[in-house]
């Protein structure tokens, strides 16, 4: 099965260059295109992606408000408040944002509202394939200048948000654990190391950890457990 993507983004060059290296590739097809968030939208309502390259700066609609709007609860109803219509049980699809540079403003807030991670425009065709097997894998695609991003905008919030921390009680201690750990940037692979376990029994717990706290991926455990307090900027 091929990965499905759809491409949005106001700049044509971007759109067929991208297009063209993805299609490329034997595992990746490139099944629809837009110029705008809203036009977005729509598009992937008839499509179904599994992951959307989103632009972050659009006119009409820009790539957050987009991305706020598919993914979130309420974007379940077509149309009048821009959603989509995925039914309830079927899987909402990845969103990578698109960007010219790694530091850009929207880095915490396109987070929070799910997208999986960033890709610079200047991508290698290796780097952007590499990172649409990522993100439809369910897996987070975050750099360090992201991260570190992401970090200082934590330390500006101040306090973590009390009411939201009791969830963290459904957590064995092993997954609070490893949601920390999560948290502070490392791979399945480091933190199997860490903890001395199999990196699939970190998979396992990463995966009741998001069933629990009733989160999408990767990216939303890293901001819940900031935003929460599990974690502490340079801690």
């Amino acid at each position: 099965m091929s990965i499905k993507v759809v491409i949005v983004d106001d700049q044509g060059m971007v759109r067929t260059g991208f297009g063209v290296l993805l299609n490329a590739q034997p595992d990746i097809e490139v099944v629809g295109e837009a110029v705008n968030g809203e036009e977005g939208l729509r598009r992937i309502d008839e499509l179904r992606p599994d992951v959307v390259l989103m632009d972050v700066r659009m006119p009409v609609m820009d790539g957050l408000e987009a991305t706020r709007r598919l993914l979130s609860a309420e974007g379940g109803g077509t149309s009048q408040g821009g959603g989509t219509s995925q039914g309830e049980g079927e899987p909402l699809p990845k969103v990578l944002m698109l960007t010219t540079f790694d530091l850009d403003d929207y880095v915490y807030e396109a987070l929070r509202a799910g997208a999986s991670g960033f890709l610079l425009k200047d991508a290698s065709a290796t780097e952007l394939s590499d990172a649409v097997r990522v993100v439809a894998a369910g897996d987070a695609l975050l750099s360090p200048s992201i991260t570190k991003r992401l970090i200082a905008e934590f330390s500006r919030l101040g306090a973590p948000r009390q009411p939201a921390r009791k969830q963290l009680d459904a957590l064995t201690e092993r997954e609070t654990e490893v949601l920390a750990l999560v948290a502070r940037g490392l791979s399945n692979g480091e933190i199997a190391a860490e903890l001395v376990v199999a990196e699939q029994t970190v998979k396992t717990h990463f995966g009741r950890i998001l069933m629990k706290l009733g989160l999408r991926d990767r990216p939303q455990a890293i901001v819940y457990a900031y935003e929460v307090g599990l974690v502490t900027p340079g801690s």
